[in-house]
């Protein structure tokens, strides 16, 4: 592949070796993830054991929203390796591990005894968290995150079909970013598909159809699996409103979401360990009036591409104030 941009010639510049590509990732985390990141280069400063005796490239903690706040488990690959005599068994080590109570609690452990042998660490965590514990802040966000991230440096074939097959591990827990890199004397562009704030959507095995109905593919007992008791209550006294109000509603399975729809879909949700994420098909200015009690997240151009029009987001993590939203997403759909 070349690139052209402003009359010059940019060739893409493959990495010889993996590693190269892991420090292309510390030294640039910032451009690749954001600058509300905290980036751990995990392999200098971990031992294998945590992880089901294998060693992830790095952990990434995404600062960007207090409300929700993620942390990943990061492997870098080249897209030249094996897929499943390399890059399955790495990712499937790590489903392990987040399954393994005992060897998060280690893991937060060392991760914090890493923050506090760094000044440069502590203090960006610091100005994130403020007067909160940063051991606490690890225990929960480890707890409540479940993400796997596989930065590749190119396209990989068998992804999206392994991550349609095995849908409750690889569909639901691994995220991935591809970034290519382009060169023409001492310049660089680098192309990342997705960004990173629309990481969610990386690898759907197709974009959301505004008007046909979605193939039903798994059930909802498949999308309430291992979350918490609160997002299984959350859900049940939802749809229950729904049904008492907006009876014109109907809930629509599919593999990445489960919908509200009528003619057409109108809202999404996503499901986490300990919240909802609660994706709906409304201007964020019309969102922020009619959901005043919720914090509007705005979605990134990438998110709006996918969803086919606007919207904004909200996280649902109590039963509050569900009569607002339930208002909202009646008023997209028809009598």
């Amino acid at each position: 592949m070349i690139l052209f941009r402003n009359g010059k010639r940019f060739t893409e510049q493959k990495y010889n070796l993996e590693s190269e590509f892991e420090q292309e990732i510390v030294n640039s985390h910032k451009l690749f993830f954001g600058n509300d990141v905290i980036y751990i280069d995990a392999k200098k400063k971990i031992g294998s054991l945590s992880l089901g005796e294998t060693i992830p490239d790095g952990f990434l903690f995404d600062m960007s929203d207090p409300e929700n706040r993620e942390f990943y488990i990061v492997e870098v690959e080249l897209a030249s390796h094996d897929f499943y005599n390399h890059i399955f068994p790495q990712i499937t080590k790590f489903f392990a591990f987040f399954k393994n109570i005992s060897r998060q609690k280690e893991l937060v452990k060392k991760i914090f005894a890493i923050i506090n042998a760094a000044d440069s660490l502590k203090q960006q965590f610091r100005e994130y968290l403020g007067s909160t514990e940063i051991y606490k802040f690890l225990n929960d966000v480890v707890d409540a995150s479940q993400n796997i991230l596989i930065v590749i440096d190119g396209d990989k074939a068998e992804l999206p079909e392994i991550m349609d097959t095995y849908s409750d591990t690889w569909g639901k827990m691994v995220k991935v970013i591809t970034t290519r890199k382009f060169a023409c004397d001492n310049e660089v562009i680098f192309v990342v598909s997705p960004e990173f704030d629309a990481i969610e959507y990386s690898y759907q095995t197709t974009p959301v159809n505004q008007t046909a109905g979605q193939e039903v593919t798994v059930s909802e007992e498949f999308h309430l699996e291992g979350v918490s008791d609160m997002v299984k209550k959350i859900y049940k006294v939802l749809k229950e409103k729904f049904e008492s109000q907006v009876p014109v509603a109907r809930f629509n399975i599919a593999k990445n979401y489960i919908s509200i729809r009528n003619t057409k879909n109108v809202a999404f949700l996503l499901f986490r360990k300990k919240k909802i994420v609660f994706d709906m098909m409304m201007p964020e200015e019309q969102m922020k009036k009619m959901l005043p009690s919720f914090n509007i997240k705005t979605l990134s151009e990438s998110a709006q591409s996918y969803y086919n029009g606007p919207c904004a987001e909200i996280q649902l993590t109590g039963t509050e104030h569900l009569d607002e939203v339930v208002k909202a997403v009646g008023s997209l759909l028809p009598e």
